[in-house]
């Protein structure tokens, strides 16, 4: 009876090919969303016991220049929950992306598990850069400025909410992040062929007009945050000109690779 249960379970998994079948899929893939989800609490729950030191390394960046308060009662211990709830999110995005290189896997060719490979590493690398550059560079700058940059009005004193510094501080290290994603997605739109250096060049002016105004919607109502999130953006756009005329591959000429690696194979 046991061998038998095993047999139609093997046979529900895998079909008369040696495939995997829809249900085999779908197996696994609700295994791996289970790994991720396992990963994602036991990350929280263990941030949580750490949350006043991630509290102390976002603080540490603007107390010589602001008193923080809290002033709603459960303010505090939301802003705990919530830094204890992205770093989950960190310590959960490599291994979401090893199972999702792992689930595709099977369906891919050499060339491309291997493009998928560094696609992935680049972007959790590039990302990471974005954040430091926002915690060590921008940040001081930004909250240094906005304290002090302007002079008159003694009398007024630089308090803030820990709320309003928080979010302020997530929302940047996040726009930083993705902002250093440029370079990637200019990669992977010229290996597919969607974009190339000529038209990239062609559209720089409209894409700097793009940037301000993307920068004027994403960060706060001043002129120096939108700036100091512009000028990167900008020199970003330009270092992906550059990638891509390196990884820019017409697809008359992916066409032609894919056609002789199906007569060597």
């Amino acid at each position: 009876m046991a061998t038998n249960k095993k047999r139609k379970k093997k046979a529900e998994v895998m079909a008369e090919d040696g495939s995997m079948t829809l249900t085999g899929h779908l197996k696994e893939l609700r295994n791996r969303l289970i790994i991720c989800a396992v990963v994602f609490v036991v990350g929280v729950v263990v941030s949580l016991a750490y949350a006043d030191r991630l509290i102390d390394l976002l603080t540490a960046m603007g107390r010589d220049y602001y008193q923080f308060v809290s002033i709603a009662p459960q303010e505090k211990l939301m802003q705990y929950f919530r830094v204890s709830i992205l770093a989950g999110v960190v310590v959960t995005v490599p291994v979401a992306f090893y199972n999702i290189y792992a689930f595709a896997k099977p369906g891919l060719k050499k060339s491309e598990s291997t493009f998928f490979k560094l696609v992935m590493l680049l972007g959790l690398i590039l990302f990471c850069v974005g954040v430091l550059f926002a915690y060590k560079l921008m940040m001081p700058f930004m909250l240094r400025f906005l304290s002090t940059g302007i002079e008159g009005a003694e009398y007024i004193q630089t308090t803030t909410s820990i709320e309003s510094y928080v979010n302020l501080c997530l929302t940047m290290f996040i726009i930083f992040g993705c902002v250093f994603e440029m370079p990637l997605i200019t990669i992977i739109l010229s290996k597919m062929g969607i974009i190339n250096p000529q038209i990239l060049k062609q559209v720089r002016g409209v894409a700097i007009v793009v940037i301000f105004f993307i920068a004027a919607v994403v960060t706060p109502p001043d002129i120096v945050s939108q700036c100091m999130v512009a000028f990167p953006m900008v020199l970003l756009y330009f270092v992906s000109i550059f990638l891509s005329g390196i990884f820019y591959k017409p697809r008359d000429t992916d066409d032609e690779d894919e056609e002789e690696e199906e007569s060597e194979d």
